[in-house]
């Protein structure tokens, strides 16, 4: 099972990357939850959503601990920083999240999201490389991936579905790279 929590700002894109994480999950016949949460005022405000991905059935979508935490502003790693078990893993938008006291605990890896999105030409595409980074810890096929943009995005213009297909595949890149210079293996991205 792992348990995650996607955290930043509203506009982001942390509820519906959670949201095509769980669906493509969901298309390799895992059982899935997936529970948004967002401040009032939304665009700019917390938001955040659980995502919970399973073989077996979940009976609940509220995560007190998580094995992954996604941190795309500085708020968002205040929050949810102390709910990451040990041995879990911190992914950060290096290029926003800029302090934190690091525990010994868990592991961390940052990429800066915005930088991958801005390479595509769609700023908005920071969830996309999120999403990509995530699809390859959480070891989904990228057919899974593509699946579920072509579901989210099927009445979207197709240049903005080619830019987050690219977008994903950064942020899969990204991974696959870090994981490959780790000196003891993925653990310590």
């Amino acid at each position: 099972m792992h348990k995650l929590i996607l955290s930043g700002y509203g506009g982001q894109g942390m509820l519906l990357c959670g949201q095509l994480l769980a669906y493509a999950a969901m298309k390799e016949g895992k059982h899935i939850t997936w529970f948004p949460t967002y401040g009032a005022e939304v665009r700019g405000g917390a938001a955040y959503c659980s995502v919970v991905i399973s073989e077996k059935a979940i009976g609940s979508p509220v995560i007190h601990k998580a094995d992954i935490v996604v941190a795309c502003s500085q708020p968002s790693l205040d929050k949810f920083h102390d709910f990451i078990v040990d041995g879990g893993l911190l992914v950060y938008h290096s290029a926003i999240v800029k302090n934190m006291q690091k525990r010994a605990s868990i592991n961390y890896l940052g990429v800066d999201f915005s930088a991958l999105a801005h390479s595509v030409n769609f700023p908005k595409a920071v969830n996309m490389a999120v999403l990509g980074v995530l699809s390859v810890l959480l070891k989904i096929k990228r057919e899974s991936v593509s699946e579920a943009l072509k579901f989210k995005f099927s009445d979207k213009a197709a240049l903005i579905l080619e830019a987050n297909e690219t977008a994903v595949d950064l942020g899969i890149n990204a991974a696959r790279a870090r994981a490959s210079n780790a000196a003891s293996g993925p653990q310590n991205l």
